[in-house]
């Protein structure tokens, strides 16, 4: 059985992910910050359902702590699927926003993903098959009004996608980006209402977490070997 750490496990996205990975067979690590009740929930029920799973917590923005939580899940069997997920918002108009929010947005996105992937990259190399998948946005695709420092972070993330996938492609291991628009959940709630949505999204809807949990299911399947190094947008149309 493979098995996948999803960062940012128990949010709306990261829990549906779980959820689906875990039908297919694939061991699930659900990965909190601060919430490990949350996880333990969420692989519990997992379990519940037949499926494999364990909780993790732990700050992917400190290196020394998340290299150590890598030793420790490297130690219980090979991580060949990673879904660098973590992400959080802090949103203000650049000309008001503080450095503690520029710098938090990007420490958690971009500087997470390296602390969390480089410690797992060797051991995934010498067994010549994984799967990469690296969460951003729409608006690391569009930009967006009051997200420059998400914006550049998961634009940023991008780029580091199209570079590992060049970098790992001979070792039968790929890098992707999904790219998701105004999904359902907390996120959305707090930032759109319905009419807003209507506006924005051609489709006239939002999307919902399980639709990007099949987008992520298929990029860690064998069919989709031949893609790598690909920004995969799932808007609604918005681009």
């Amino acid at each position: 059985m493979k098995k996948a750490l999803i960062t940012g496990g128990s949010g709306d996205i990261g829990s549906a992910i779980c959820y689906r990975l875990a039908q297919n067979n694939i061991h699930a690590i659900v990965h909190s910050n601060r919430n490990y009740e949350k996880a333990q929930h969420i692989a519990d029920s997992i379990k519940q359902q037949g499926g494999s799973a364990e909780a993790i917590a732990f700050d992917v923005c400190d290196a020394e702590v998340t290299e150590e939580a890598m030793k420790k899940l490297s130690a219980t069997g090979l991580i060949q699927i990673i879904i660098n997920n973590a992400g959080i918002h802090r949103d203000a108009p650049l000309v008001g926003m503080s450095r503690e929010n520029w710098t938090d947005v990007i420490n958690v996105s971009l500087h997470g993903f390296y602390n969390v992937t480089q410690p797992l990259l060797m051991p995934m190399i010498q067994s010549r098959w994984g799967r990469i998948i690296n969460m951003s946005s729409v608006a690391g695709v569009m930009g967006n009004r009051g997200q420059c420092n998400y914006s550049a972070a998961k634009a940023a993330l991008q780029g580091a996608t199209k570079s590992l996938a060049q970098e790992l492609a001979s070792r039968k291991i790929t890098v992707n980006a999904i790219a998701p628009g105004i999904i359902q959940g907390s996120m959305m709630e707090n930032s759109f209402d319905i009419q807003a949505i209507k506006n924005i999204v051609p489709m006239k809807r939002a999307g919902k977490p399980e639709e990007v949990a099949a987008l992520a299911a298929f990029l860690c399947s064998d069919d989709a070997s031949y893609i790598s190094g690909q920004i995969i947008n799932i808007n609604g149309a918005m681009a």
